[in-house]
């Protein structure tokens, strides 16, 4: 579903934030979890599996650990406090997408409430909005949908938006 070509700030932000959290689903859908976990790109360590990772590391990062100050465990999937695309050779598909959506329910809880003026500091010492990590969650997905889309096609040929 292509979001709404006229809305206020909130919906549209929102909106555009769902379709590219479904459109790294899609690009992920029918595949087994030895393929999700294939890297298919031969100078490259990124899988579809370690996209989902990544994004369920992010998701948490900027809406619950930022945005709402919550003391919740970091790293999900990750190195030194730095996501991990790599270490998914034993993964567990089902397992790591339960987890995405788990993640991105709870960032949508979490600032549910909350107005896109909402300022926090970050975890780095930065002050940001609110509005500005909805901008930035659409850019992130935005970029790693275009790396979903070359794995996908590379996996088994299959392309689209």
């Amino acid at each position: 579903t292509d979001p709404p070509t006229v809305a206020g700030e909130r919906e549209s932000l929102e909106a555009w934030l769902d379709y590219h959290r479904r459109t790294l689903l899609w690009k992920c859908a029918g595949l087994d979890a030895e393929q999700l976990r294939s890297r298919p790109v031969a100078t490259s360590t990124l899988s579809l599996l370690g996209l989902v990772r990544h994004m369920t590391m992010v998701e948490r990062w900027w809406f619950q650990l930022n945005a709402c100050g919550r003391k919740l465990e970091l790293p999900l999937w990750s190195r030194d406090g730095e996501p991990d695309f790599d270490d998914v050779d034993s993964a567990d598909a089902e397992t790591d997408f339960a987890a995405y959506d788990r993640e991105v329910d709870a960032a949508r809880s979490a600032v549910a409430d909350l107005p896109l003026d909402h300022v926090f500091r970050t975890r780095r010492g930065a002050d940001m909005d609110l509005r500005w990590v909805y901008v930035h969650m659409i850019e992130e997905y935005a970029r790693h949908n275009g790396h979903a889309d070359l794995l996908r096609e590379l996996i088994d040929g299959s392309t689209g938006d």
